[in-house]
Parts: C-alpha cells; structure tokens; sequence
C-alpha cells in the first residue's frame, strides 16, 4: 500500500482513540508520564543541498538548552534568529528563508556560517555554551564517494573518514557544538566507529541517513557502538507503532532520540504530540518562521501551558558536554 497511505490511517486512528477517550494525543500515547518537553533544535541557516551558497554542511541550528521551560527556550531561540537576520541585513546579505524557514546567505565557509552564529547568540544577549548553544546536520551522504571519500566541493577539497573526523573535533574544540547529524555517510559505517570513538562520549552523534528509522538498522548500530542519537520520521517506517518501537529500542540501549520533521511539510502537528508522549527530550521542526513550522512550536507551547507545573525540560543537562 505504500508508507505514506498507511502512515495517514495508522496517525488518523491514534487521534481518533485519544478523542474518543477525551483525552490530549500526547497524554493518550504517552500516559501521565507525558511530561517533557523537547529541547528545540532551530534550523536557522542552510546550506549543502538546501541551499545554492558557499555552505557544505546543510543546516546550522540554534539549540537554546541553557532554558528551565520550553516557551523560555523557544524565545531565546527566536530572538537569536531576529538578530541573526539583523547581522545578515547590516552585511547586505539575504534574509529570504527556505523551505524550513531557515536562511541561506552566501557566506563563504562553513565556519564564516559558525562564526556569524557565536555573534547573533551575543547580539541577542545570550552566551554561547552557557545559554545557547549549535547543533549540525552535515549531510554527509550527499557529498560521500566510493572508498570512504568525501568531495567538499565548495570547499573545494576531499578528505577522507579520518580527515572529516578531525574536522569535526576542531570544530567542536572551537564552537560549543553539542550535536552532529549525519557527520559520514550512511554506508560509511567503518568512519562512524571512528567518529562515535573519538566524539561520541562528548558530543551527541545523530543518525538519520544512516538509520532510517528503521528498528533493524537501529539494533545493528547499537550492537557495532555506531553514533548514539536516532533522528525520528514518522513518514519513513511508516506506521505509529512501528516508530515507537524504534524510539524504544534506541531508548533501552541508552541512545538519545530526536523527534522530526521533513523538508517538505504541513501545518499537522502531530509530532509535537508524539515528542512529549515518548519523553524524547528534543524536537527538529525547522526555524521560527513560515507557518508549518511554527505550527508544532505553537502546540508545544499549548501543550506545556496545560500541563502546568508538571511540565519539565531537559535543558542543558542533555548534552553530556555541557551538562552541569
């Protein structure tokens, strides 16, 4: 039948049950345990394959985990884009945003995107690293070659697992980096051994690409010590069930998980429900603009306003760097 037809009854009948017991989505999937909510990831700059600029990596995100709330953290978050596009008009730059809501100025390098990151999180009042902090989506697989290669065309240089490897531990050693997505390829899996060996006790490793969501490619990643973070879509296993089982099993073998969206979306806010309901700590829904964005943002903050004082949030203690 397809995924996308069996998602749309799998979801449409979990909604229907939660309203036919009067109860909230996320209360009905998760029970009275229910009660956290994620850590937003803000996908606020693009590049890689979501932009036409001089970025290899294809998403640069604000991660305002130094928050005690939810809808502390999503305005920390939000003030830091407003004095992002702030520093991009004073440069002269492009402000218009992308699919995800994010921008896509032609910055040069990726650390000129890191650079202008550390400077909006000062603009808008908030220390890197103790408020604030950066999370990556390389995308590796779109620029992987055969033979464990990577190709940085605008860049202009190829290095190997190894070379990408150090790469990123001197990008974290210079920014307060808590997450990176997809850093190899999804058949590189010799290279994540490598990278989850020397990042992954300091740094949350993220498998998308390499994982699928799929609960057999999960189960071999954790019996080979691969990354130690799932991305979650629930488009692509295809049924509700099944994605619990997946944010379960990664759960059991102590892996953290991330609920998300796709590139290409509506205003349904159904996986802000699902974040809360499983407890997963953090959320990748895109920027704070463009309205199927800010829609899951939007019932998160509805969310956290009814569960009132028993609402919690992870905040910093998340990320085992910065974790106090």
């Amino acid at each position: 039948l397809g995924a996308n037809a069996i998602l749309a009854v799998s979801l449409a009948v979990a909604r229907a049950a939660a309203d036919d017991v009067g109860l909230p989505l996320y209360a009905y999937l998760g029970g009275p345990g229910a009660r956290l909510l994620p850590v937003p990831l803000l996908n606020v700059l693009n590049g890689g394959a979501h932009a036409d600029n001089g970025l290899d990596i294809q998403e640069f995100m604000l991660v305002p985990a130094g928050a005690d709330r939810f809808s502390t953290a999503l305005r920390m978050g939000a003030e830091c884009f407003h004095a992002l596009k702030d520093l991009l008009k004073s440069r002269k730059l492009s402000t218009g945003v992308g699919d995800e809501g994010g921008f896509a100025p032609e910055l040069g390098s990726n650390t000129a995107a890191l650079d202008l990151f550390m400077q909006a999180i000062e603009r808008a009042g908030y220390r890197p690293g103790e408020d604030v902090f950066i999370a990556l989506d390389v995308a590796a697989s779109e620029f992987a070659e055969s033979g464990g290669r990577y190709r940085l065309e605008r860049e202009q240089t190829v290095r190997s697992s190894e070379e990408m490897v150090a790469f990123y531990e001197d990008l974290c050693a210079r920014y307060p980096i808590v997450s990176i997505e997809d850093g190899l390829g999804e058949d590189d899996w010799g290279g994540w051994g490598v990278l989850t060996r020397r990042l992954g006790a300091r740094i949350q490793l993220v498998g998308d690409d390499l994982f699928v969501t799929n609960p057999a490619i999960i189960q071999q990643g954790i019996k080979n010590g691969i990354a130690n973070a799932v991305l979650v879509k629930v488009n692509q296993v295809g049924t509700l069930t099944e994605t619990m089982e997946a944010i379960e099993l990664a759960k059991r073998a102590g892996y953290g998980t991330v609920i998300s969206h796709r590139s290409g979306e509506t205003e349904d806010v159904f996986v802000a429900d699902l974040a809360v309901a499983v407890n997963a700590g953090q959320i990748k829904t895109g920027s704070v603009a463009r309205g199927e964005r800010t829609a899951k943002y939007n019932q998160l903050l509805r969310i956290e306003e009814e569960l009132g004082d028993a609402a919690s949030f992870p905040g910093r203690g998340l990320y085992t760097r910065f974790a106090r």
